[in-house]
């Protein structure tokens, strides 16, 4: 279903459908300049209102574009980050031998789980983040965690605990 049919539809709140008819041409606008790419700005024009929807909290009408722009913002800022790390997993790929590299499917489902890894660790600080990748990702041990992060072992505990309890109330509340 396009979101201009949304706008009609009357299970969806009024609120977004009144923001979507009157600021939908200009939030694409200030995208495009964002990004430089009308494509990718009517993407993420689509992404912001599809993140109003789903929101819980009624929508400010106060300032709509002022609101908005906050949340392409946040929208804007989850595509650059997710952007960001899949020229990671390239550059990754293109250090590993051809005969290991994945196929095309089973690429996605790698990068797919490394956005969702990324999402669940979203707020923590670098070196929490780190030591979960580490024991996650490498298995290192916590006295290997620890002298890669110039830590003593009780902090790398302490470390992995907190990621541990965040992707679990992360996944427990999704």
């Amino acid at each position: 279903m396009s979101l201009v049919s949304l706008s009609f539809d009357p299970d969806v709140p009024q609120q977004v459908a009144r923001l979507y008819d009157h600021h939908h041409g200009w939030l694409q606008g200030w995208l495009r300049k964002k990004l430089g790419c009308s494509h990718r700005a009517a993407d993420l024009a689509h992404d912001t209102f599809l993140r109003l929807l789903a929101r819980e909290e009624p929508v400010a009408l106060a300032q709509p574009r002022a609101f908005l722009t906050t949340v392409a913002q946040r929208v804007l800022a989850n595509h650059w980050r997710r952007e960001q790390i899949e020229r990671a997993y390239r550059d990754a790929l293109a250090l590993a031998p051809e005969a290991l590299a994945p196929g095309p499917e089973e690429r996605a489902m790698l990068l797919e789980t490394l956005f969702e890894l990324d999402r669940l660790l979203d707020g923590l600080p670098q070196p929490v983040k780190r030591a979960f990748l580490f024991a996650q990702l490498d298995g290192l041990s916590h006295a290997e965690i620890a002298l890669a992060l110039g830590v003593s072992v009780t902090t790398v505990k302490r470390y992995l605990v907190r990621a541990g309890t965040q992707c679990y109330f992360a996944i427990a509340g999704h």
